[in-house]
């Protein structure tokens, strides 16, 4: 099973449920994909060790060889390069793709590629789990070949996903593809606001969802009024309890710690495949 825990916003508790979800499965593999913020490593107490760099190629332009035709900028679909006529031409690497198209379309030689670092991908194993984590370059705004690499890397029967917050292009190439989505949202105005978003993000992507409720107890009825509306399984609820609370703050999952809920995680297991059959 591909399992992608996901989140319409940050600090819904999207990490712990993907953490103490996988402990739960025995042997399977954990891919953080937040590589802007990668933290599932902090609560399995393992060393990662350096896998491999992340490298994407941007271009590099000969002015000498450069007759400011424009063919490039006028290629570039995210305004990365700007020529202006007559000597001028402007590159703006934050915007680039890494597409290679500018060096394709210049029929003068005038572009070529350089390789680039963006990230680095690190490994390591603990309590039967395998975890891989990206982890991005400060001021790299482009993160997408991070995760496409992390998901290339899956190995295993059984694979959990820790997504990017929010429902930008990252948290979408994370999601593709997934058996299942499970969204963590929380018993508040905000949170509400927020899974309405990722529900209809997953949604169109086609992927199965469950709505997991974290510090259940607080807030309102709103979530579950929604979920009704909308037809969708509220598959666990994570009691505000002082105990996990505890727990979390010292970097321990909390199913190692608590049977209840050593028991309750090891049930969400079995339960996935229904969602699964049930479809979106």
């Amino acid at each position: 099973m591909k399992i992608v825990v996901a989140s319409g916003k940050g600090g819904t508790g999207k990490t712990t449920v993907a953490v103490n979800l996988a402990l739960s499965m025995g042997s399977c593999t954990l891919i953080d994909c937040d590589v802007e913020e990668p933290n599932c490593a902090l609560f399995l107490n393992t060393d990662l060790k350096h896998l491999e760099d992340v490298t994407v190629y941007v271009p590099e332009y000969d002015l000498e060889k450069c007759t400011f035709c424009q063919e490039c900028s006028r290629f570039c679909r995210f305004n990365a390069v700007a020529v202006i006529p007559p000597e001028t031409l402007l590159f703006f690497p934050e915007l680039c793709h890494s597409c290679g198209g500018c060096s394709i379309v210049c029929e003068y030689g005038a572009v070529t590629e350089r390789a680039k670092g963006i990230g680095v991908i690190e490994t390591g194993t603990t309590n039967g789990v395998r975890i891989y984590q990206g982890k991005c370059n400060v001021g790299v705004a482009n993160v997408m070949p991070i995760i496409k690499r992390l998901k290339s890397l899956e190995t295993g029967e059984n694979v959990v996903f820790d997504s990017p917050p929010g429902t930008a292009c990252p948290m979408n190439e994370t999601v593709k593809n997934a058996d299942v989505a499970l969204l963590v949202t929380e018993p508040t105005p905000f949170g509400l606001h927020d899974l309405k978003l990722a529900v209809e993000t997953v949604r169109k992507l086609g992927v199965p969802l469950g709505v997991i409720i974290n510090r259940d107890g607080i807030g309102d009825d709103g979530v579950e009024r929604y979920c009704k509306a909308e037809g969708i399984r509220i598959i666990m609820r994570i009691a505000e309890d002082r105990r996990i609370a505890e727990l979390y703050s010292v970097g321990i999952p909390f199913v190692l710690e608590l049977e209840d809920m050593k028991e309750r995680f090891k049930a969400l297991v079995e339960d996935i495949p229904s969602l699964m059959e049930a479809g979106t």
